[in-house]
């Protein structure tokens, strides 16, 4: 049975859909921007900022659903710019260490509220 994964701590859903979904021993999130959970507005700033947005705005709905990114199996990436992949590189790493899921990343020609990145997983939370 599915459960609707919720927090406070990202942000909101701008449509409907669910921050994430407990489907059995994983999660799937929804892709998450750049979106300050506490004003509701991107973060200033460019590719290196944007990225630490995304990648707490994940830690939050993966602990949410009592994982980590430590538990990431799958991630996928999608960027305004490929020229922006060795910066989001960087700060991407910082987050998984040790931990390397399996990764795609995309060059999207348009993402929500003009963001510049977003990432959406799958976690292990067995």
């Amino acid at each position: 049975m599915a459960q609707v994964i919720a927090t406070d701590k990202a942000p909101g859903a701008i449509g409907p859909y669910s921050q994430a979904i407990k489907c059995g021993d994983f999660v799937f999130t929804a892709g998450q921007i750049p979106m300050d959970p506490a004003t509701g507005k991107l973060v200033e700033g460019g590719i290196e900022e944007q990225t630490e947005r995304v990648m707490q705005n994940l830690t939050a709905v993966l602990d949410a659903a009592g994982t980590s990114l430590g538990r990431v199996v799958k991630t996928t990436c999608f960027l305004a710019n490929l020229d922006d992949f060795a910066k989001f590189n960087e700060v991407y790493a910082r987050y998984f260490g040790d931990s390397k899921p399996a990764r795609s990343t995309v060059q999207a020609a348009r993402l929500p509220a003009g963001a510049i990145v977003e990432v959406e997983c799958i976690a292990d939370c067995s």
